[in-house]
């Protein structure tokens, strides 16, 4: 083995990637900002007098906490970027004022932290339970906003991995003092502008309904370093938003489906029932005729476009529409998103009324320019899961294809005629519930309307088509390269694994242990801030260990670190000190020592990339990520997340793409194939699956029916899988009916490996295995969950032990093992 190279460069001036990819980083934000109201006051003029409010002002939310947090160098916040941009800032009080009460709440957090990871076996755990919640500001004043001509308000929100968002005031609702500043500028007849810097919604129905001064509101999420710079370019019309929202913002909170059964709200943390079943975000509201505020697929421009369905084409598994997009404004240029949707004909499997079908985003389009896309729907977004023959059937019936630019504005552009029922898949049973579900389903009254609006949908005078669905041949168990057709270096691996004896094999199946173990950040070894690595243990048979760094939104390593010059070693620091810049353990700075710099880019959250619908940008994305990869020698990416937005109080929402499992699964094979498109670097898709609620993550257990899981839950996972071929998928902490998803054989090798045909390796989350009611270390070997992260003694200690008593065969360790090593081998790379 080569001797290793130290991650990171010497020099400490911001490199030529790192100043490229944050250009990246800055357009990928203003295409993510979804422009969600406006009454003629944007864009603003470069001469407007603004008074910038609102906590997250200066103080502005880059990413949610946790492991999906990136150590990046700087962030430019909505002040600094206006600033930047010449607007004319008439707060500077207030936002002074603020900017001291923020640092003074950040000492006093610090110190509670720090002294309550005393009491913890995990300092993470600590950092979990008490989650930074930004201070209170002044009540606005005359003085701050006499003379503005407009005001912008930012309201932010922090959410972050281990502790779900909270249905009070000041997170889910307005905080006292929000709402008291929003009619204090009603009162004052202020025009405003609201910025939502947040991981998810916040309500604003009450302020929208009672107040009429609101003009304008931008629904930013959280765009990494860049935001402010990116958000002046769209407040100022240098961009033109073009962002769509993935998730459905409901107008109370209890519109949305078994709303308070949800996580703590119920008191019931050990059991979280799914009894929305299929109906979740839009698929609910459309179904059950329920007002939204802002619709899934929903975002305003600048400008105006005109769509015109031009063709459809019946092909074998799917189908083509060419769709004319035109902008008809006649001063900005933009850019928009055609959406299909699909209606479904209602029968004795009951069905949502419609579901997304298949997008595409056109180019930047001038006044006056057209664009013709080219938009495929899948066979398979016509299929429903009919749980009583396991299979993926296709009914007979109408279908419209209804084509527009969001989920409430769309025209009947055609009808499908299936004419007959077509079993697309046979699948096996998997994940059946121990016990009872109640489920929510459409009541006659809604189930006659829903009738009414397909018999109205299919007398139109639209083109018919008939469509004859084709079946989807069974993927092959062994589907990889026979032993005849293996190159001489694969061979070579495969003769390293047959000359060890089982035993030898059985530290392949955790990784390497060290003595920084965490549930996130600190279990690297070699790339300091990294989660962690693979077992060495082959390394002197040429098979080296892989590193992994965590995202979504970049790659979160240290800034820093050092190594000493007498001894080769790397100077080590504990998990506080790879969180928030190391806000909570600042490093020290040692004698006779190197310092190396990791500094990575800090891009767009999950949601506010997957807001601008564009699969071009998130595998370009995608390949900034795989360049930052192999300058940082980090070959496996914990990214993308690609869990559902079941319900807004998820802390960790804002690392997933979307309530839509179709869109999940497109975005994140776009970065996949970015990603993987450089040699030596892979994904890691998680949390397989139900990871839906971060209170009691490691124990809660997600009872839902098989029918919801399979085409809701685990559909993206299978387009992602299909579609972008990744390297590596993460099993969630949870159970799903009664067992640990790194514990199921149904998960690991029945849906993954047998019916998508997945050929990479599958691995637990971080000390999923540590609880005493946790994932079972043996169990995980024998469900096919192939390595176990980080790896801790007692993981070894369990297996050997589960194999001396014939719990565990011979067979599924070599399984396990030999996975690995194939993605080692995929990953394998020589400039490190």
């Amino acid at each position: 083995m080569k001797k290793w190279i130290y991650s990171g460069t010497r020099e400490e001036q911001p490199s030529e990637r790192e100043l490229m990819h944050g250009k990246l980083a800055r357009k990928a934000a203003s295409e993510g900002i979804v422009l969600l109201k406006n009454e003629g006051i944007l864009p603003l003029k470069k001469d407007t007098a603004v008074a910038l409010l609102g906590y997250g002002a200066e103080k502005t939310v880059k990413g949610g906490i946790g492991s999906g947090d990136v150590n990046n160098r700087k962030n430019i916040s909505i002040y600094q970027g206006l600033k930047e941009a010449g607007v004319k800032i008439v707060s500077e009080d207030w936002i002074s004022d603020y900017h001291n009460r923020y640092e003074q709440a950040r000492e006093v957090w610090k110190e509670k932290v720090l002294e309550e990871a005393k009491k913890v076996d995990n300092p993470f755990d600590a950092y979990a339970e008490n989650p930074f919640a930004m201070p209170l500001g002044r009540k606005v004043a005359e003085e701050d906003i006499c003379e503005a001509d407009v005001v912008i308000y930012v309201i932010s929100r922090i959410s972050g991995e281990g502790k779900d968002r909270r249905k009070v005031k000041g997170d889910y609702y307005l905080s006292e003092r929000e709402e008291e500043d929003l009619r204090y500028l009603a009162e004052m007849n202020k025009p405003v502008i609201l910025i939502l810097n947040a991981g998810g919604p916040v309500e604003l129905t009450d302020i929208l309904e009672q107040t009429d001064n609101i003009k304008g509101i931008l629904n930013i999420s959280q765009l990494g370093q860049e935001g402010g710079d990116a958000l002046a370019d769209v407040l100022l019309g240098k961009e033109v938003p073009g962002g769509k929202l993935t998730t459905t913002w409901a107008r109370r909170y209890e519109d949305y489906p078994a709303s308070e059964e949800y996580g703590y709200l119920n008191g019931n943390l050990e059991k979280e029932k799914y009894k929305e079943g299929i109906y979740v975000g839009y698929r609910y509201f459309d179904s059950f005729d329920k007002k939204v505020m802002f619709p899934f697929g929903f975002g305003l421009s600048y400008t105006m476009f005109e769509m015109k369905c031009c063709s459809i084409n019946m092909e074998e598994s799917k189908i083509r529409a060419e769709v004319q997009v035109t902008n008809t404004g006649n001063e900005y240029a933009g850019k928009e998103v055609v959406q299909i949707y699909v209606t479904l004909p209602q029968t004795e499997l009951e069905k949502e009324y419609k579901r997304l079908a298949g997008f595409a985003k056109t180019r930047i389009l001038k006044p006056g320019e057209t664009q013709t896309l080219t938009v495929e729907i899948p066979q398979k977004q016509l299929a429903s899961f009919n749980e009583e023959t396991h299979t993926w059937i296709v009914e007979k019936g109408k279908y419209g294809i209804l084509v527009g630019n969001s989920s409430d504005k769309l025209k009947l552009e055609a009808v499908l005629v299936v004419s007959d029922d077509t079993v697309l898949e046979q699948m096996d049973k998997i994940c059946p519930l121990q016990e009872e579900l109640e489920q929510i389903y459409l009541t006659k009254e809604l189930k006659e309307k829903s009738v009414q609006r397909q018999e109205k949908l299919i007398t139109a005078q639209v083109p018919e088509y008939y469509f004859k669905p084709a079946m989807i041949p069974a993927k092959s168990e062994n589907a990889g390269k026979n032993q005849e057709n293996l190159t001489e270096e694969e061979k070579r691996f495969v003769s390293v694994l047959e000359d060890r004896t089982t035993e030898e094999l059985i530290p392949l199946l955790y990784g390497k242990i060290s003595e920084n173990i965490s549930t996130l950040g600190a279990a690297g070894i070699r790339v300091p801030g990294s989660a962690g690595e693979t077992c060495g243990t082959l390394e002197e048979y040429g098979i080296p260990s892989l590193v992994m760094a965590d995202g979504p939104a970049g790659i979160r390593l240290r800034q820093w670190y050092e190594v000493d010059k007498e001894t080769d070693s790397i100077y080590e620091m504990g998990v506080l000190g790879s969180l928030e810049n190391g806000i909570l353990e600042p490093g020290v700075h040692h004698e006779n020592a190197d310092t190396y710099y990791q500094y990575c880019t800090a891009f767009p959250v999950g949601t506010a990339l997957a807001q601008t619908w564009d699969t071009d940008l998130m595998t370009e994305f995608g390949k900034a990520i795989a360049e930052e990869m192999e300058e940082f020698h980090v070959n496996l990416w914990l990214a993308p997340g690609m869990n559902i937005h079941r319900n807004p109080l998820c802390g960790r929402n804002y690392e997933y793409y979307s309530e839509d499992p179709y869109l999940s699964g497109m975005l994140a094979a776009a970065v996949i194939r970015g990603v993987q498109s450089k040699s030596g670097c892979g994904v890691t898709i998680k949390h397989f699956a139900c990871n839906n609620q971060e209170d009691n993550r490691m124990g809660v257990d997600s009872c839902v029916s098989e029918r919801a899981l399979r085409e809701i839950y685990l559909r993206g996972f299978e387009i992602a899988v299909k579609e972008g071929n990744p390297v590596s998928i993460m099993t969630s902490y949870n159970l799903i009916n009664g067992i640990h998803a790194a514990n199921s054989k149904d998960l690991c090798m029945t849906v993954a490996r047998k019916e998508w045909g997945f050929d990479g390796a599958i691995m637990s989350d971080w000390n999923t295995t540590v609880p005493e009611d946790g994932s079972v270390p043996w169990k995980c070997v024998a469900s096919g969950n192939d390595i176990i992260m980080p790896g801790n003694p007692d993981d070894d200690k369990n297996i050997r032990q589960a194999y001396k008593e014939g719990k565990l065969t011979e067979e599924e360790i070599r399984n396990c093992a030999g996975h690995l090593v194939s993605m080692i081998r995929r990953l394998e790379r020589t400039d490190c």
